[in-house]
């Protein structure tokens, strides 16, 4: 009764969700704090004022929300922990999960700043980043030749290369971790292939610079999609947005999930060329002509108008990052440098599967994988400084 694709399909494994007991989750990447309070009040007010919207299809380009994520990203330069706030009297610019934050502005550092002005046409919007990335598979990449990947990396990318029967080529890392540049290009040329890898890197932590993509960027073929997943530039990478001015091949994909402290809302976008967008938004008519629904466009228009409260939560988990980088190298563990909302980590003697047990005994769930090669690493997710502390209390004897 099957059909022949289903022997290709080898499912994504997601974080744990547990049912039986009220864990500290910290494996799953998700954002510790709320969203911003513009989000709840924009969402009570649609689902106040316009509840007959819920029975009618929403806008199926998602045209504000294009527009709204457009100008964050002029706004910001495409990574919020570095982003500049001028913060207008009375607001408290430390202040994340209560009240409002008034922003005069927020400017892109130095280091972020885009030459160009990102325009709606060059955005495409989806049911979070794994359809966006669905739909690129799709558009882009052939069952006639590999696609280059690393070899550790976001685990969805070989998941679609089964569904659409695309074979892939596994690069491996470099020994501090990082992806090989080099590598990938000269697999990508012998077979005249596109690439995805995300940047930075998961479930490393460890980013390429903007520099050194460019660089892959000239030497890759360039009539192939060139795909970087910056799912977690937001919290230290460098984006690569700059770039499109220069590479049409260039295909950047981003969500709402991390920086955003959007999991729940599913929401994710590619920021390429108007050709890309076009290209993938055939996929989705092809599929589905409203991916995305009216509620999370209203709570995703907000989230970009409230920038400077996401800044705020995206320097908070980098400073928390931090600080327990330190802890964990001062308790001996190999920490792997992070530009992410997460650490990757592992410690001489201890397995992954015991320090997951005896983490989960203590009521926190971290990740672990079993990947050959990385099975005695933990990925665990920064969360609010008492959920840090508590870890730090359940890993000090570890």
């Amino acid at each position: 009764m099957l059909s022949k694709r289903m022997s290709f399909l080898h499912p994504y494994v997601p974080g744990e969700q547990p049912k039986d007991r009220d864990y500290i989750k910290l494996n799953a990447n998700e954002n510790p704090y709320p969203p911003s309070p513009e989000v709840t009040a924009a969402v009570n007010k649609f689902l106040s004022e316009n509840p007959e919207k819920l029975g009618l299809y929403p806008d199926p380009d998602s045209g504000d929300l294009r527009a709204e994520i457009a100008a964050m990203i002029n706004k910001t330069g495409g990574v919020l922990s570095r982003t500049l706030t001028s913060f207008s009297s009375g607001s408290d610019e430390h202040s994340i999960g209560a009240g409002s934050i008034e922003c005069a502005s927020c400017v892109p550092s130095e280091k972020d700043k885009i030459p160009f002005t990102v325009f709606p046409d060059m955005i495409y919007t989806g049911n979070g980043s794994d359809e966006v990335l669905s739909f690129i598979f799709f558009a882009f990449f052939d069952e006639d030749r590999p696609l280059i990947v690393p070899k550790f990396s976001y685990s969805f990318y070989p998941v679609y290369c089964g569904f659409y029967n695309i074979p892939f080529c596994p690069v491996p890392l470099k020994k501090d971790w990082s992806v090989d540049g080099e590598k990938m290009v000269f697999e990508a040329n012998k077979t005249n292939s596109g690439m995805i890898f995300a940047n930075p890197n998961a479930p490393t932590g460890i980013g390429l610079p903007r520099s050194l993509i460019r660089q892959m960027l000239l030497a890759a073929p360039k009539d192939k999609a060139f795909v970087v997943d910056e799912a977690y530039a937001d919290f230290g990478g460098e984006s690569c947005i700059p770039l499109l001015q220069e590479f049409k091949n260039l295909i950047i994909v981003r969500t709402f999930s991390k920086s955003l402290c959007g999991a729940g809302m599913r929401s994710g976008y590619i920021v390429a060329s108007p050709e890309v967008v076009r290209a993938v938004t055939t996929v989705k008519n092809s599929l589905n002509h409203f991916p995305v629904d009216a509620v999370t466009q209203v709570a995703c228009r907000a989230a970009c108008r409230s920038a400077a409260y996401y800044v705020n939560c995206a320097k908070a988990l980098v400073e928390e990052r931090e600080k327990f980088t330190r802890f964990l190298q001062d308790c001996g563990w190999e920490v792997l440098p992070s530009q992410t909302n997460f650490v990757f980590a592992k410690k001489s003697g201890v397995s992954g599967q015991e320090a997951y047990r005896k983490i989960k005994e203590d009521g926190i769930l971290v990740r672990i994988f079993s990947t050959p090669g990385i099975e005695d690493f933990l990925r665990i997710s920064i969360g609010t400084p008492a959920q840090m502390l508590a870890l730090q209390r359940s890993m000090e004897d570890l």
